[in-house]
């Protein structure tokens, strides 16, 4: 996939100071549009309307964002408080995935060193991402063909985690690419995910471009896949994943952990450790972000439901550790349904 999501762009703009470019993923996979991200605003808008999304592209787009504050202020005559406010804004854009927060705070404490210095880690933020990701899609892959004795494998996955997800690579579309790699994958399962249908317009654009064999099918029909004994496996990716293994992610990720764990089959989270909230003892505290109820009765324009019923849009849920048989990152695989919580891999 050579489309990236993310990255700084040192010739944007007429200052020199260049912007923040991001994928417009709302017109995928129809268009494919940039922004010159260089006012605060822009992004928080951006990151609201979900032209970046994903949790370690958000990760980068904190660590960006505060550059991008700091160059607005530069602009703008602002005092120090006021490029604060602005950081403030951006590492509160969205408040279930913990890795916006945690990429502002990786660059905030450089600030006093120069906007260089705090570019320098943004980007470096990035390039980390990626290495991560290659790590664990390689370890989660390990797990599983330990476990899973088909030749090929089929496989679940809900929502997007590749590299529009990502800096680059992915999460546990980054699983999947490993597999298939190594000549394991016989076929993906595509949730649409609903409302805003991130599998059928971004996972499978990018399996199609990694010519992964893949079908996409309606979020309602994944429970019946699995049992039916079609799936081998699902990985998905996470938001946020508290200690004890507890998982938030994209809403309808739980009714195919549920399903999982009927069927017998494994049901793995893969995130860079970025992701893990070990200041979470479980996922009771992880905020749901609740998004406007038009993105489930309104499509393209046309209104789906009677103007008379309002859309309820939680964007997230929380899958229990007692439903996750793995959680593979960077440091290594945790099994929190046989007991195995985060901290210890944290240590």
């Amino acid at each position: 996939m050579t489309l990236i999501a993310i990255e700084w762009d040192d010739a944007a703009g007429d200052d020199g100071r260049g912007a923040c470019r991001l994928l417009d993923q709302t017109l995928l996979p129809g268009r494919t549009t940039f922004r010159d991200i260089r006012s605060t605003d822009d992004l928080v808008t951006a990151i609201a309307e979900l032209a970046v999304r994903g949790a370690p592209a958000l990760g980068v787009a904190g660590a960006m964002g505060v550059v991008v504050a700091m160059d607005e202020g530069a602009r703008s005559g602002w005092d120090e408080a006021q490029v604060q406010q602005a950081v403030d804004r951006v590492r509160h854009a969205r408040p279930t995935a913990v890795n916006l927060a945690w990429g502002v705070d990786q660059v905030r404490p450089l600030m006093e060193q120069g906007r260089d210095a705090v570019l320098a880690a943004a980007r470096e933020v990035a390039r980390d991402d990626e290495a991560a990701n290659r790590e664990l899609s390689r370890l989660g892959a390990d797990w599983l063909l330990e476990r899973l004795d088909r030749p090929r494998l089929r496989v679940l996955t809900h929502c997007n985690t590749g590299s529009l997800a990502t800096s680059a690579w992915g999460t546990a579309l980054g699983v999947i690419r490993e597999l298939h790699a190594r000549d394991r994958i016989e076929l993906v399962y595509a949730d649409e995910t609903r409302p805003l249908l991130q599998g059928s317009r971004l996972t499978a654009l990018e399996l199609a471009s990694d010519g992964i064999p893949h079908v996409v099918q309606a979020d309602g029909a994944a429970a019946s896949t699995i049992l039916r004994g079609l799936v081998d496996f699902a990985v998905v990716g996470a938001d946020r994943i508290a200690a004890n293994g507890d998982a938030a992610n994209k809403i309808g990720t739980l009714g195919v952990a549920l399903a999982c764990a009927d069927a017998g089959i494994p049901f793995m989270v893969a995130a860079p450790w970025s992701t893990v909230d070990l200041s979470m003892a479980d996922g009771s505290g992880i905020e749901i972000e609740e998004r406007s109820g038009d993105e489930v009765t309104v499509l393209n324009g046309t209104r789906l439901a009677p103007v008379d019923s309002s859309g309820f849009n939680p964007a997230f849920d929380v899958t229990p550790a007692r439903l996750v048989d793995a959680v593979a990152t960077e440091r290594g695989v945790a099994e929190p349904r046989r007991g195995t919580d985060l901290t210890s891999l944290g240590r």
